[in-house]
């Protein structure tokens, strides 16, 4: 059997829990460990952990919220240039358009239809 020994009041037991050393680190005087006690400190840390969890979750939500306002407005920019330039294209490519283009190139509409060559054997 183990032999009962005598401790001494300023020995203590060196190895120990984390929160037996948060206790000896933070000096808790009585009247907040009244309020706060140490048997809950792992709750409360728990929950804070969770508070930070949602603090940063909500910070990471509202940039994403910003990021996708931001893409949504260049798309619109980006399809308001597309149409434009889809309507000089089209204007640019009318037939009344191209003839006036060629003419400051020298170049001259015929007046005439186009024939049909036909050849009979």
């Amino acid at each position: 059997m183990a032999v009962n020994t005598y401790r001494l009041p300023g020995k203590e037991n060196k190895r120990g829990s984390f929160f037996s050393l948060v206790e000896r680190f933070i000096r808790i005087d009585q009247t907040v460990a009244e309020v706060i006690h140490v048997k809950f400190l792992p709750q409360i840390l728990f929950a804070s952990l969770l508070c930070l969890i949602y603090i940063g979750n909500r910070h990471y939500a509202e940039k994403k919220t910003r990021s996708i306002t931001i893409l949504e407005q260049e798309v619109n920019d980006l399809r308001a240039d597309y149409t434009t330039l889809k309507a000089d294209y089209m204007f640019a490519s009318k037939q009344s358009e191209v003839a006036r283009k060629a003419e400051k190139l020298g170049l001259i509409e015929s007046k005439d239809p186009p024939e049909k060559i036909l050849i009979t054997e």
